[in-house]
């Protein structure tokens, strides 16, 4: 089955690249004498009015065979203006270029395929709103956005492209909170950030997400109500007073209409399980329990009345002989402050840390209700990541646990706003990340085993198309957007290569010496060979690496 999609992601692939060289050769009048989607024997064969359209059986390449190609076939004296060497400069070149272009614009409708192929998204309703961001005091959670600058918005996907497109430009959020709607401007911070092959990109961000917490709680004080009823830290409230908890919020609610009466609590408590899997990884399984809470009757909020609070701020997994560790940090140790700053979320912890990456950092937090602090430094790495960039990165050792739910998905984006232009972000997006690619294989930042051919291709179609008809779709289009790109290298024998010749000709206003052209192209053909034995040594090597760390799995 792997075998067929590769077979129809090539040939589909090929088809629109020739399809694009064909249509613009009959639109000039160029007389096509063969249209061939694939190599070797042809399996289909149908002949049109000039153009005989065939099928080869090896799918790996194709070609658009015109009038005048072969220097050895006659041309009738009356077909000589049909022959591609007798069209205008500006006429050859849009033929040659539209073939690698239709593989870079093939993608938009792809993405499109893959965007409002989509079984739902998430509504534009605020489900959490980061502290010290644009949004604080300003969205609370609940908050559905009905329009950006009144434009109408149904997805969650929809605000956080307007978003993400409007750093430091004012937003008018049309917001609809406690049965009414409310005009809100806020205007977008904005954020550098950097992706694979260090990439960096200005985007524009407000502190919102579409998740609210799952009900996972802290308890600080030892003296509280709800450590007394036996609740602890991390515990995942499911009922109280028989009342399905689902959120915070829900708990928070229930809470507040309590004046005082013991109630049943449910819970369910991650306990670790020792040895599980052999030992091979760390594994928690809920226990089921019930607690008899009694609120205290004064008190502001959750925490005051139960002692009860949300598990944001509280230390989960903590990398033994890890800095953060050696500073004395444990899991269920509620952090308070970075730097002397107080903090308010992890979020805000984790950019404080990560805005001075290089330098040690002071850490407070509470344990058992006393104060303590440790100095941890950001451990750095060095990684090579999977295209084959070797780049640095600091990271914490000590992690949260704080499980979201999602709101339930429902709505369409609209085509127009939304989906075409999302889909065109997205091929934009593509083409950037492999020329940058190119670039650096240029700039010998990136190695030359990055490379791939058709195994290595072979593979990533497998893989996506295992996981479904959408990520099938999106492997397609990036490998669409590269077979475009690399058609453009100025690389004779290529489109690039014509492309080249053109420009020589344009510049001399004459054409290159035949000569010339045919020994360049032996050249490019070389040239050509030379990569493509280099990309099949990689994929041999990757397989060889894949099978060998197998068998080391299986017999270590």
């Amino acid at each position: 089955m792997d075998l067929v999609y590769f077979a129809a992601l090539v040939s589909v692939l090929i088809f629109v690249h020739e399809l694009g060289h064909f249509f613009w050769a009959k639109v000039f009048g160029v007389k096509v004498l063969m249209f061939s989607v694939g190599f070797g024997p042809k399996i289909l064969r149908l002949r049109g009015r000039e153009t005989e359209y065939c099928v080869g059986l090896f799918p790996l390449g194709g070609f658009v065979k015109m009038l005048g190609e072969n220097r050895q076939e006659p041309v009738w004296p009356e077909d000589k203006h049909r022959t591609f060497e007798a069209q205008a400069l500006y006429k050859r070149v849009v033929i040659v270029i539209s073939g690698p272009l239709m593989n870079v614009l093939f993608p938009v409708l792809l993405y499109l395929g893959v965007i409002l192929g989509q079984p739902g998204f998430p509504p534009p309703t605020i489900g959490t709103v980061l502290p010290q961001h644009a949004a604080d005091g300003k969205l609370v959670p609940g908050d559905r956005v009905l329009a950006v600058d009144g434009v109408p918005i149904s997805t969650f996907a929809e605000l956080r492209r307007y978003v993400a497109r409007s750093p430091g430009r004012e937003l008018r959020l049309t917001v609809f909170r406690n049965n009414q709607s409310v005009e809100i401007a806020i205007t977008p911070e904005e954020r550098v950030v950097r992706g694979p092959l260090d990439i960096a990109e200005s985007v524009g961000s407000i502190g919102v997400q579409p998740y609210r917490p799952a009900p996972v709680v802290g308890i600080a004080d030892a003296g509280s109500p709800a450590y007394r009823a036996g609740l602890r830290s991390f515990d995942l409230i499911t009922e109280v007073r028989g009342q399905r908890v689902a959120t915070v919020a829900d708990l928070e609610r229930l809470i507040a209409e309590n004046r005082g009466e013991t109630v049943p609590v449910a819970y369910l408590r991650p306990t670790r399980v020792p040895q599980a899997l052999g030992a091979l990884a760390d594994v928690f399984v809920y226990e089921s329990g019930v607690a008899a809470l009694t609120p205290e009757v004064s008190g502001a909020d959750l925490r005051e009345r139960t002692g009860l609070e949300l598990a944001d701020l509280y230390v989960a997994d903590v990398e033994p002989d890890s800095a953060e560790y050696l500073a004395g940090l444990r899991p269920g140790d509620r952090v308070t402050a970075v730097d002397g700053a107080e903090v308010a979320s992890w979020s805000m912890l984790s950019e404080r840390l990560f805005a001075a990456p290089e330098r040690p950092h002071t850490i407070s937090w509470t344990r058992d209700g006393e104060r303590h602090s440790g100095t941890v430094e950001l451990r750095r790495e060095e990684w090579i990541d999977g295209y084959g960039g070797r780049t640095h990165r600091c990271v914490l050792r000590a992690r949260p646990w704080l499980p979201q739910v999602a709101e339930k998905q429902s709505g369409r984006p609209s085509l127009l706003r939304y989906a075409l232009p999302s889909a065109i972000d997205e091929t934009i997006d593509g083409v950037r990340f492999i020329v940058v690619g190119i670039v650096r294989i240029v700039q010998g930042r990136l190695g030359l085993s990055t490379i791939g051919g058709p195994i290595t291709v072979y593979d990533v179609v497998a893989q996506e198309a295992s996981k479904g008809p959408s990520y099938f779709l999106w492997a397609m289009a990036v490998i669409s957007i590269n077979l475009g790109l690399v058609n453009l290298l100025p690389i004779p024998v290529l489109d690039g290569g014509h492309l080249l010749f053109f420009g020589a000709e344009a510049v001399l206003r004459r054409p290159l010496p035949l000569r010339f052209r045919e020994v360049a192209s032996l050249v490019g053909l070389c040239l050509l060979l030379v990569l493509m034995g280099m990309a099949l040594k990689n994929d041999v090597e990757r397989r060889w690496d894949i099978i060998g760390a197998q068998v080391a799995e299986l017999f270590g």
